[in-house]
């Protein structure tokens, strides 16, 4: 007898898909920090640069499909930061707002001017326009994959996030490491990233993602419940010792978010029980939470919650800082600085009193730092990225339930997240970050819309 080759066929893997997990992997190593002399910049950068090629080359050819809008935001990004490159005549650069004291500099060494880049510092806007090469390789690869294989991707990016805690677990039991890769802080339990607030949403994003991967299609079991109950504790323990009072904000709003991800499901797969099974084992789950919070604060490791009731320096720092930041946009508003110039450009209107021995690298709100070093386009692409969500969020959270729709939600509440955490820090300027906000908006753009119209069956349509 024939066997159909579908029920006994290996799984071999696309070459989109191994290339794809080179990348993640090499994220995972040397892509958690932000700073552009990072040397796991040049790690992360030199490997999307070869898979790119080797995408290109051999691999299968990218469908635009529903990820449409998320190459048109990809590709505008890096087209803005390339537009900052170009010379412009020294009539044309003179007439840019926020000139006036590089002129009055050029004037006073008695040089003529000469033909400038809108940005004023162009090697920060060309290590941004080049920072944008891991999103748009993460972008081609996972639009290359088969419909099979991108069922794979929950998996796959809960097992980096756990591997991420693992570290954090390592550190938080005293183990003392640094990633050469990295500019992290020995002693901080921050996983593979520099930030403390980063590696707090990546542990977020975790008590998002394992509810969801308990109830994939095909592969729901006790065992599997088991392991993400264990996971999502382990995420929020390591939430708790990172110190980072934004990311315990952002860990309890995952929690709340996983749960109502999964409640339908979770309500169906417990339906065979008496009705009192659901409201305890829900309440059972919160308690779990909170019993890990009381202990973690008796035993004193519960630093997030520690921090809660003291202002260190870099908070009042961050705070001082916004008045500066906002004159800045309006001397430069609205052209911009150019992107990734933030630092430079704030030595020069930093006052006096503002001066530490620590240094104010970013604006630690997103939204402003695009403003001042994007300007007005900066502002409508981030307005248009913003609006092109919530459409897009609306339509998957009103979708009828079914086995597809959990990824477009759960992309949805990542980006929420990615959102949240970008008014008080930077997340997404860590090419780890940007690779899981990709998987995330290609999930989220394959929300469909509910069938309009009557649900009876057409005239042509045979019964």
């Amino acid at each position: 007898m024939h066997t159909p080759y579908s029920a006994h066929q290996r799984f071999l893997p696309s070459l989109s898909l191994v290339l794809l997990i080179a990348l993640l992997g090499s994220v995972w190593l040397a892509g958690g920090a932000s700073r552009g002399d990072a040397l796991g910049q040049v790690v992360v950068r030199g490997v999307a640069w070869i898979l790119l090629i080797a995408a290109i080359l051999l691999g299968a050819r990218p469908t635009l499909g529903q990820a449409r809008p998320v190459w048109i935001i990809v590709l505008a990004a890096l087209a803005l930061a390339l537009i900052q490159l170009i010379p412009l005549p020294p009539e044309i650069w003179a007439a840019l707002p926020g000139r006036t004291l590089l002129l009055e500099a050029n004037a006073a060494s008695g040089q003529a001017q000469v033909w400038r880049p809108w940005a004023i510092v162009p090697g920060a806007t060309l290590n941004a326009a080049s920072s944008l090469i891991v999103p748009l390789t993460a972008l081609i690869l996972i639009t290359g994959l088969r419909e099979t294989e991108r069922m794979l991707l929950p998996g796959m990016l809960l097992g980096i996030v756990g591997a991420s805690m693992m570290l954090g677990l390592g550190q938080f039991s005293g183990l003392t490491f640094s990633n050469p890769l990295v500019n992290d802080t020995i002693g901080m339990v921050s996983g593979n990233f520099a930030n403390r607030n980063h590696f707090a949403l990546f542990m977020a994003m975790g008590c998002l993602l394992a509810p969801v991967w308990i109830f994939l299609p095909r592969h729901r079991s006790v065992g599997r419940g088991l392991i993400g109950l264990g996971l999502v504790l382990l995420f929020f323990l390591n939430l708790l010792a990172s110190g980072s009072r934004a990311g315990l904000g952002l860990g309890v709003v995952a929690l709340l978010l996983g749960l109502f991800l999964v409640w339908r499901p979770l309500r169906r797969e417990l339906a065979a029980y008496p009705r009192w099974v659901f409201p305890t084992l829900v309440v059972s789950l919160l308690s779990m939470v909170v019993l890990f919070v009381v202990m973690s604060v008796a035993v004193g490791r519960a630093i997030s919650i520690d921090r809660l009731f003291a202002l260190d320096q870099s908070q009042d720092m961050r705070t001082r800082g916004v008045p500066i930041v906002w004159s800045m946009i309006q001397d430069y508003f609205p052209l911009g600085t150019g992107m990734g110039s933030f630092n430079t450009m704030f030595r020069i209107h930093e006052p006096m009193g503002f001066l530490t021995l620590t240094y104010f690298n970013h604006a630690h709100n997103d939204v402003l730092e695009v403003v001042l070093d994007a300007g007005l386009p900066g502002l409508f692409l981030l307005l248009g990225a913003i609006g092109w969500w919530g459409r897009a969020s609306a339509v998957a959270w009103r979708a009828r339930e079914s086995r597809h729709d959990a990824l477009p939600k759960l992309g949805s509440a990542i980006l929420f997240l990615v959102i949240v955490a970008s008014l008080f820090d930077y997340p997404m300027r860590t090419p780890m970050m940007m690779a899981v906000t990709i998987i995330a908006a290609i999930w989220l753009s394959d929300a469909k819309k509910p069938p309009q119209g009557s649900s009876l069956p057409r005239q042509s349509q045979h019964l």
